[in-house]
């Protein structure tokens, strides 16, 4: 099945100044939100493969505006994650049933590679929830530069039997980072971790 979309959004944020230091190049996040009609609202499903498939379909599309909204090519991504709101009519395991079976793979194309876990967030949530799409570096979990989040919010959605379902990617860790851990210029990207 083939996820009924009802809207699609993108955003990026570009963070130029912070704290009064220019950031250079900026740091820059995009967000791509896809808010779908929810085929198990209402009832209780024991196979939840058609989320399941509708999660893959929308890890490459979603992914793939990300990337082209940054204005880079794939390999140039550094972060990524994903979250998802379910309406009222809805359960958390709908939300679950997206971001983690199927997801994953067609992101990972998206952003070439992709070795770490992609970071998830989901809650049940009604029109205009926000959640925060937590961020980590794609092929490194350990690289600390790169924790991050960013809220995603669609003023009319999810109504009750929608999911609003998002992607971020960046070009970037976070704007001055200076906790230590591992850096980018560090990355193996062999297990995910380092």
């Amino acid at each position: 099945m083939k996820a009924h979309i009802r809207k699609l959004v993108v955003v990026v944020d570009e963070v130029h100044i912070e704290m009064g230091r220019s950031v250079a190049p900026p740091t820059r996040r995009a967000l791509a939100m896809a808010v779908i009609d929810n085929p198990c609202a209402g009832e209780y499903r024991e196979d939840l493969g058609v989320l399941t498939d509708i999660g893959e379909e929308l890890g490459g599309l979603l992914g793939e505006r990300c990337v082209q909204a940054l204005g880079i090519e794939p390999g140039q991504a550094e972060s990524y994650g994903k979250a998802a709101i379910v309406g009222e009519a809805g359960e958390i395991e709908h939300a679950a049933a997206i971001l983690h079976p199927k997801l994953g793979a067609p992101l990972r194309k998206a952003v070439a590679k992709g070795a770490a876990l992609v970071p998830s967030a989901k809650k049940l949530g009604g029109i205009g929830a926000a959640i925060d799409v937590p961020l980590g570096h794609k092929d490194a979990a350990f690289v600390r530069s790169h924790f991050d989040a960013i809220e995603a919010r669609v003023a009319d959605a999810p109504r009750a039997r929608e999911i609003v379902v998002a992607v971020a990617v960046t070009d970037s860790g976070r704007p001055l980072p200076r906790v230590g851990g591992l850096r980018k210029d560090e990355i193996k990207g062999e297990d995910g971790l380092r």
